[in-house]
């Protein structure tokens, strides 16, 4: 069947460091090695998302990471509503930057539409010009 992945806004993130600097403070209340991330609606691409597939986080318009989806699972929150907890890898994998556009909830990303993975200890590419980076992601161009 092949993955699919899940393309979501890092609301409140400045940079991956946020990101992973949020994950690290929340540590105890996961399993070890998971971070969870609650979303309002459940995909419907379930199965295609667990075969393989990652949520990939857009911070300040460029997609700049990514964590693998380990699991799908429904929570209750205090207001009674039924949502849908991402079950995570905690590590954090930095990708190639690409700009995208704001949008609300979330997006599928195919396997061939989502940026490559930086080498292992590589914090970043070079970066593009702000405002380039905003013309591309206007444009819809990574």
């Amino acid at each position: 069947m092949g993955h699919v992945n899940i393309l979501k806004l890092c609301v409140g993130a400045e940079s991956v460091e946020d990101l992973t600097d949020w994950i690290a403070s929340h540590r105890g209340q996961w399993p070890a090695g998971e971070s969870v991330h609650v979303t309002r609606m459940w995909p419907k691409r379930e199965a295609e998302l667990l075969d393989g597939g990652s949520l990939y986080w857009v911070i300040k318009g460029v997609i700049l990471c990514r964590q693998r989806l380990l699991g799908l699972e429904a929570v209750r929150g205090g207001d009674g509503i039924e949502r849908c907890a991402l079950r995570l890898d905690s590590r954090v994998i930095r990708t190639e930057a690409a700009p995208r556009r704001a949008f609300q909830g979330w997006r599928y990303l195919k396997p061939d539409e989502s940026p490559r993975d930086l080498p292992e200890g590589r914090k970043a590419e070079e970066k593009l010009p702000p405002a380039l980076a905003q013309a591309l992601a206007e444009i819809g161009l990574r």
